[in-house]
């Protein structure tokens, strides 16, 4: 009886250790040592949430298109300057494709932007007839698209414009003012771009009603435009040789400007004035320069068109609604304004020029938060 009772335990025990043994097995493995908070209990809610702007932000390492139309001048640079700095603070990359101020070549290489596939794709001085099928196309790709000064209306595409008219009112009313309400002009103007066909509406509001300022020559052109103003220019002043019998020269954008205020000084025609559209750091030296015909223009800072630009495309890639249009104000910019003993640059212009400077428009706090994420790396 004794030994099998002992036989008894040792059975018992045996069967005890085998199912605490199997207990152990059974845990999951996963929780295994994790608290509370670190368990897969997470709710569906959390996991829906926007995700915060770290390492892992979605907005992040996007592949964004700027296609330019031309690329020429100091306003471009310093637009797209803008656009590479601020793609590059949200911790993307920027690819520049201009298209040699050619519509086709434009909308050819939208479609290779699409075909790419892009994260997102801005457009500079486009045209709405040459670019709106390229943009369907990037539209239904689900590629957000933004636009600047390109007259661009189709549905889902934000278009960023410079207020065009108010520049050109600007610069024309501070030239009828110092003309005394009556003279005879040279307009430098090219057609077929949106921006330049909204400030013609303004020249012509000017023109009615400013009868005593009479028109004596019209040109311009996209291509070479800085040194075909010079050449045209001069050109004008030999066919009016006389001082006094030109009175100031309206120069729709600044490298039509700068070619007409070169010609004027060396002709020596320093009774002639310059009043000029688009502003950039070469420009503002030559408005500070006393012996320069140039004296003022009126602009939008040019670093902050592509900074707002790309803050809304980065809106729709986060799948915010943005508002159809976004118009930026401009200042009118003359050397009276500015120090005769320092050079200003648009870095500083908006310590003498009330409304100049860096923008927040297009600023969330998500994109705050992106750009300190990246900055923090």
């Amino acid at each position: 009886m004794k030994k099998h009772s002992r036989i008894g335990t040792w059975l018992a025990l045996a069967i005890a250790l085998v199912l605490a043994l199997s207990a152990c097995g059974n845990k999951p493995s996963g929780n295994a040592g994790a608290s509370p908070s670190e368990s897969s209990s997470a709710s569906p809610s959390a996991s829906a949430s926007a995700p915060a702007a770290g390492a892992d932000n979605p907005l992040k390492g996007k592949n964004i298109a700027l296609i330019m139309r031309l690329n020429t001048g100091t306003f471009s640079a310093q637009y797209v300057d803008g656009v590479k700095k601020q793609v590059e603070k949200f911790g993307g990359k920027l690819t520049v494709i201009p298209s040699d101020n050619k519509l086709d070549v434009m909308a050819s290489n939208l479609d290779a932007a699409v075909n790419q596939k892009y994260d997102g794709i801005l457009l500079d001085h486009g045209d709405a007839g040459a670019l709106t099928a390229g943009v369907q196309k990037a539209l239904a790709a689900k590629i957000p698209v933004v636009a600047f000064d390109s007259g661009i209306t189709a549905e889902g595409v934000t278009s960023i414009a410079q207020n065009d008219q108010k520049m050109a009112e600007q610069t024309l009313e501070a030239l009828a003012a110092d003309a005394g309400g009556k003279g005879s002009i040279v307009k430098i103007w090219v057609a077929g771009f949106p921006p330049m066909e909204s400030r013609q509406i303004a020249y012509k509001a000017f023109q009615d009603k400013y009868k005593d300022i009479k028109q004596l020559a019209a040109f311009g052109t996209a291509d070479g435009a800085q040194l075909d103003a010079q050449t045209r220019t001069e050109a004008i002043l030999k066919q009016y040789p006389e001082k006094g019998s030109i009175t100031a020269i309206w120069a729709a954008w600044d490298e039509f400007a700068k070619g007409a205020a070169n010609a004027i000084k060396q002709a020596g025609r320093d009774e002639i004035k310059v009043y000029g559209i688009d502003l950039s750091d070469e420009d503002l030296a030559m408005i500070q320069d006393p012996s320069s015909p140039w004296i003022a223009s009126a602009a939008v800072d040019p670093a902050s068109i592509g900074q707002v630009q790309v803050r809304y495309l980065y809106q729709k890639i986060h799948g915010d609604d943005t508002p159809a249009t976004v118009q930026l104000d401009s200042v009118y910019v003359s050397r009276d304004a500015l120090p005769t003993d320092k050079k200003v640059t648009t870095a500083d212009l908006s310590e003498y020029v009330k409304g100049w400077g860096a923008s927040d428009q297009g600023v969330t706090d998500y994109l705050t938060e992106l750009e300190q994420a990246v900055a923090g790396q």
